[in-house]
């Protein structure tokens, strides 16, 4: 478990990484570029994530058929993936366009909102590469190639910090574009992912005996069977980050201060999480090449492994989020302001913490079983029946301000991560007597 996550994780934290260097280099223009830049990302992350998501059916897919030794099958499912990602970036990168032209109407700060209309108009043209990403990843990671991922999404933040240099300040003969130039940033740099993995994938196949995996054309059933994995993971995905932008939009409503330390505060959690993600990644496919086994014993094995080990690091995390709150956020600002809010935001991030690694993790390693409808159902119920009403509540009808929304969100994560828990327990004592291996290598 541990020789798969680290790289994962490795490539997770490279991922958020560039969140967080993003907000550091378009800091010094303000309280407004901060939260205009979060605010725009986040709103992108609700629509690509859901594609990303998608491709989440090669996860069970893939790693049963690697499991079951059938090497053709891991390539004509990634074929199909293939063709998914280019079919669904048309709708897609629709979706965001129309997005960015509804903005006005969400009530925001108008400060904000002259930032963050042309950072989300730009950053969309980014959606055909992070889908096709998002399909050879999940390749890779399924047959144990995970190196590549890793290389990709650290140098990649090479890549963004260096576009970031030149674009939002002005250098080597290039205007200042500030925010904006942050958002072409985040472009060349998932251009360069994509290519980077694509240059693995072709690598994997010259380097090891693969069986050709048939025709080249796409199959619609094939594409039906990945949508009926991948779309609840999906909107399961969506569900998540979609109420995070929810909240972000509702935090816009508010002081660009406090929209600030909102996002300054979610940066930092979303570092932090990267670790139970690249658990949830790892813990996906060990347990679905061991469904491939057959292996009973290894599929438990390998999801409570994979939950111990996000236990220790996010209890681990949630003691720094209490004692240095202030330094972690003073990095990022030095507004009295918003130096005066975001600690006792990362406290209630502390608090919540080892419930977020859980419901994460969990979600990976019932999806390795081939479970993807219930972690949707219950994001569905914790996050927008629990969490935002009761943060849009404590915001603005009892006047607790951006801390109430967090406290919100605290409740609805508390409650996922305690009902997936509970599923996995059942799912895995069941282990292979009704887990859906169905013909993933036939």
């Amino acid at each position: 478990m541990i020789g798969l996550a680290v790289p994962v994780i490795l490539a997770e934290i490279g991922w958020t990484a560039m969140g967080l260097v993003d907000t550091l280099m378009v800091g010094p223009l303000g309280p407004a570029a901060i939260g205009a830049v979060g605010l725009g990302s986040i709103v992108f992350l609700a629509v690509g994530i859901f594609g990303m998501g998608l491709m989440l059916g090669l996860d069970t897919l893939i790693a049963q058929s690697y499991g079951a030794g059938r090497l053709d099958r891991c390539q004509y499912w990634l074929r199909q993936g293939v063709y998914l990602a280019l079919v669904a970036a048309v709708p897609f990168s629709l979706l965001a366009f129309g997005l960015t032209a509804t903005l006005p109407l969400w009530g925001l700060n108008a400060d904000v909102l002259a930032v963050a209309s042309p950072y989300l108009v730009v950053v969309t043209l980014s959606v055909t590469p992070l889908l096709l990403y998002a399909a050879f990843r999940r390749y890779l990671q399924a047959v144990n190639l995970v190196r590549p991922i890793t290389f990709a999404l650290l140098s990649a933040n090479l890549v963004n910090v260096a576009v970031n240099w030149v674009l939002i300040y002005g250098k080597l003969g290039f205007p200042a574009l500030g925010a904006t130039g942050a958002a072409w940033a985040t472009v060349v740099s998932r251009v360069y992912m994509a290519a980077v993995l694509y240059l693995a994938v072709r690598e994997a196949r010259r380097g090891r005996a693969w069986i050709e995996p048939g025709p080249r054309r796409v199959e619609w059933d094939a594409l039906r069977r990945l949508l009926v994995l991948g779309g609840p993971a999906g909107l399961q995905i969506l569900l998540e980050v979609g109420v995070f932008a929810a909240a972000t939009a509702l935090a816009g409503r508010l002081t660009p201060a406090a929209l600030a330390a909102h996002q300054i505060a979610m940066n930092l959690w979303a570092f932090v999480f990267m670790v139970p993600l690249g658990l949830n990644a790892a813990g996906a496919v060990r347990v679905g090449q061991a469904v491939g086994r057959r292996d009973r014993e290894g599929v438990r094995r390998s999801g409570w492994t994979a939950l111990a080990l996000g236990a220790v690091f996010t209890a681990s995390s949630a003691v720094v989020f209490l004692v240095a709150a202030r330094p972690l956020i003073g990095a990022f600002s030095h507004d009295a302001t918003v130096l005066a809010i975001g600690p006792s935001l990362l406290a209630v991030a502390g608090i919540c913490l080892v419930f977020d690694g859980t419901q994460g993790i969990s979600t990976g390693i019932l999806r390795g079983l081939g479970e993807t409808r219930i972690p949707m159902l219950v994001n569905f119920a914790g996050h927008w029946l629990i969490g935002l009403p009761l943060g849009y509540a404590a915001c603005f009808w009892w006047g607790w301000g951006v801390q109430g929304l967090w406290l919100g969100l605290a409740a609805g994560l508390t409650a996922v991560g305690t009902v997936l828990l509970a599923t996995w327990s059942r799912r895995a004592r069941a282990a292979l007597a009704d887990a859906p291996l169905a013909d993933a290598a036939g």
